[in-house]
């Protein structure tokens, strides 16, 4: 009876140990998947930008010999401009599904609202809103804790910026070269 009372305890363990690590690798790939939805609207949006049109930054004191220290960026990639757009990025996790790899289980998240209007395959993603609120729950907590990360990242990078931030930079992504690396 005792031997029976010791296995049964020790089953319990081992799911419950299994059901956590599930749970972490869960919150995992929704933190990750996250940060990948993020790069994907930053990007996005800065996209949207007129590449012509400029912003002067820097102080507009005179300096002591009758010049000043201004210089003019693109607006899409100024601090400021950066700024008004992580205010709102995380609202659109609303335009994201969940998807799940069934040779490894793990979730990713994709679009299911095109941008355009067009139709869109939903046939791979679940829609439920219990894990959108989460992603975007996800998503503001990233901008909140690494908001000065994202803004170097899009104010100076433009290569593979899913990888540097999402992977190396914050370590949302621990798998992220076993995942898909979708395009735009």
């Amino acid at each position: 009876m005792r031997e029976a009372a010791l296995l049964l305890a020790s089953s319990v363990l081992v799911c419950l140990l299994l059901s956590s690590s599930q749970a972490a690798r869960q919150g995992q790939d929704m933190r990750c998947g996250a940060c990948r939805a993020l790069v994907d609207e930053m990007e996005w949006a800065i996209s949207q930008v007129d590449p012509k049109k400029m912003i002067q930054t820097g102080s507009f004191r005179i300096n002591p010999d009758g010049s000043q220290s201004i210089r003019e960026v693109p607006l899409a990639r100024s601090e400021g401009n950066l700024l008004e757009m992580m205010e709102t990025v995380c609202e659109r996790m609303e335009d994201y599904g969940e998807h799940t790899d069934t040779a490894t289980n793990r979730k990713s998240y994709i679009r299911v609202k095109s941008r355009s209007g067009e139709a869109m395959d939903l046939s791979e993603a679940t829609l439920d809103s219990r894990v959108t609120s989460s992603l975007k729950f996800a998503c503001e907590t990233i901008v909140e804790q690494h908001e000065d990360e994202i803004i170097e990242f899009f104010a100076h990078e433009t290569d593979n910026v899913k990888d540097k931030l999402c992977s190396k930079r914050t370590d949302l992504c621990d798998h992220a070269l076993t995942m898909h690396h979708d395009e735009l």
